[in-house]
């Protein structure tokens, strides 16, 4: 059995009025994240990890956010676009492991929505996508409310 495993990373800034979308879920909140898509860091840390792992380079390499194609694009679709590659090159997911840090909203209770958003994305059982939040006690960017971030890891199969 060939695995290999990729790493994600993506951060947005906190800007009044904008929309805060989270793992595919659109969440109430009076900041929203400002980006050239909808600012879904969660998923764009997900796509990396996916593009990483599968060495197909990284989201903006396919999706470029100097692209008019690509303004405020749902990023489920750029995660359903990115499943597609990893699926042309050969690869299955066996486990996706996430955080993502934001100081408000508290996010606890949307996390069942977005794993079962990025499952059915990824057409894989609930049990293999895991999505974790938290804080970082007022310290830094995320602590002062400026900005979100999230990491992911995945572990890929090669399948044949």
């Amino acid at each position: 059995m060939i695995t290999r495993i990729g790493i994600g990373y993506d951060v947005h800034q906190l800007l009044e009025g904008e929309p805060l979308w989270l793992g595919g879920v659109l969440i109430p909140h009076e900041k929203g994240l400002l980006a050239h898509s909808d600012g879904d860091v969660l998923l764009h840390a997900i796509c990396d990890a996916l593009l990483g792992a599968a060495k197909l380079r990284d989201l903006g390499t396919h999706f470029p956010d100097t692209s008019a194609e690509y303004k405020n694009i749902d990023s489920k679709i750029l995660l359903a676009k990115t499943h597609q590659l990893v699926i042309e090159k050969g690869y299955r997911l066996l486990n996706l492991d996430s955080v993502i840090v934001a100081q408000r909203p508290l996010l606890k209770g949307y996390i069942p929505a977005m794993e079962l958003i990025i499952s059915t994305i990824l057409n894989v059982d609930l049990d293999q996508v895991s999505i974790k939040a938290t804080t970082t006690e007022r310290l830094g960017f995320e602590g002062r409310e400026e900005g979100i971030s999230a990491q992911a890891i995945v572990l890929l199969e090669r399948v044949g």
